[in-house]
């Protein structure tokens, strides 16, 4: 046989091999791989309050209310700019100290979050805030002191109505509504609990009371039988205290033995269930605002009270619905802006406009504050906070 017929009979059967095989291929196609799906980006979220000590029951209710909603966001499989997010919770103990809350800030920041939610107290939020600032990184505090939104920075936002609204409220309530002339303040220093009463007795003084004491004490205090003793004397009407419950509590008994006659009245710190736990019966009469309207009334509050009670099993206090609120707004804006870095969701948080559990429109004004929010003032009867009426639209 001539060599190039053997070349041609190899390339005949080479064709007919590949050819078989073509065959074989047709009748029984491979299985394609699966295609992996791209993996989740993780997202850190910060939070601070205090989370021991004896403002730990509102940090601890305040951290329910951001857990809960990134659990959903989690759960609900958010993506952002198309790609699937894992949302992680960084938490701290602030505990309610303004040096703690500088340190956790730092902290962190250097843990490289995307965004803040928190301080609960003014007092930690208010130079926590410049850290914040200064990293580009978003912040929704609960501060309610004017001072927080007051210093200009870009990245800060409130997530309660603030002082300036409460005080107004207050003030004019003991004067049109209660009848007060003759006024005593007491505050225990902190930005809070003095920006608080400080609001209080400039609305007051408008609406034509009398200031007849302002005296001061601190958050850690528990005897205050000097200050009242002095304060009796003055033969107030109204004795309006600017702080926390752990103060307000043992204050109320005191306010009892020594038979002062005053009505009792706070804010929000003092509008909650330990109070009346650590007053007793002498919680009985005493008046608080809170910003916001009842939960009951809240444009999402029966929802959140279910959810609530059957994640932690426990009633829903007084600041959960406005950390979940805050968490779910930032989520929002990062959506928005199809992104997770802080300064490319940072426009869109500003322009926010989110129906929420509180409120049905949730807006910052050019200063981070919330542009509508109603002030309720509740008095205990019976043992019980009940709504006396809802003011401050």
């Amino acid at each position: 046989m001539k060599k190039s017929t053997l070349i041609q009979c190899s390339a005949i059967a080479v064709s007919l091999a590949l050819l078989g095989g073509c065959s074989q291929k047709d009748e029984a196609p491979a299985t394609a791989a699966p295609v992996a799906a791209p993996e989740a980006k993780l997202v850190k979220l910060g939070f601070a309050a205090p989370l021991t000590g004896p403002q730990a029951h509102y940090g601890k209710e305040m951290q329910n209310g951001v857990v809960l909603a990134v659990e959903e966001a989690n759960a609900a499989k958010v993506q952002i700019g198309g790609q699937p997010v894992r949302f992680e919770l960084v938490s701290e103990d602030d505990q309610a100290d303004p040096k703690q809350g500088t340190a956790v800030a730092q902290k962190l920041v250097d843990a490289k979050i995307a965004g803040m939610l928190g301080h609960f107290n003014s007092g930690t939020s208010i130079p926590a805030s410049r850290i914040y600032s200064e990293a580009g990184i978003p912040e929704i505090a609960m501060a309610t002191s004017p001072a927080y939104t007051g210093n200009g920075y870009k990245t800060t936002f409130r997530a309660m109505t603030n002082d300036v609204q409460q005080g107004s409220v207050m003030g004019r309530f003991a004067v049109d509504k209660l009848g007060a002339k003759r006024i005593a303040i007491v505050d225990d220093r902190t930005a809070y609990g003095q920006g608080l009463a400080d609001e209080f007795e400039k609305s007051a003084k408008e609406a034509g009371a009398e200031i007849v004491k302002r005296e001061f004490t601190s958050d850690k205090a528990s005897d205050f039988m000097a200050i009242l003793t002095s304060i009796k004397s003055a033969k107030p009407d109204v004795l309006f205290f600017g702080g926390a419950d752990a103060q307000a509590g043992p204050m109320a008994r005191q306010i009892k033995q020594l038979g002062i006659k005053a009505t009792l009245m706070g804010g929000e710190m003092v509008k909650s269930p330990n109070f009346i736990t650590l007053a007793g019966s002498a919680a009985e009469g005493t008046v608080a605002s809170l910003a916001g309207l009842p939960l009951a009334q809240m444009p999402g509050g029966k929802d959140y009270e279910t959810k609530y009670k059957a994640r932690f099993n426990e009633e829903v206090q007084i600041y959960s619905p406005y950390a979940y609120d805050a968490t779910k707004v930032m989520i929002e804006a990062m959506k928005a802006a199809g992104s997770s870095e802080p300064a490319k969701y940072l426009p869109f948080l500003a322009r926010t406009q989110v129906a929420g559990v509180t409120s049905s429109n949730i807006a910052y004004d050019d200063k981070g504050d919330l542009r509508d929010g109603a002030i309720t003032v509740y008095k205990v009867e019976g043992g019980e906070w009940k709504v006396l009426e809802a003011a401050g639209k």
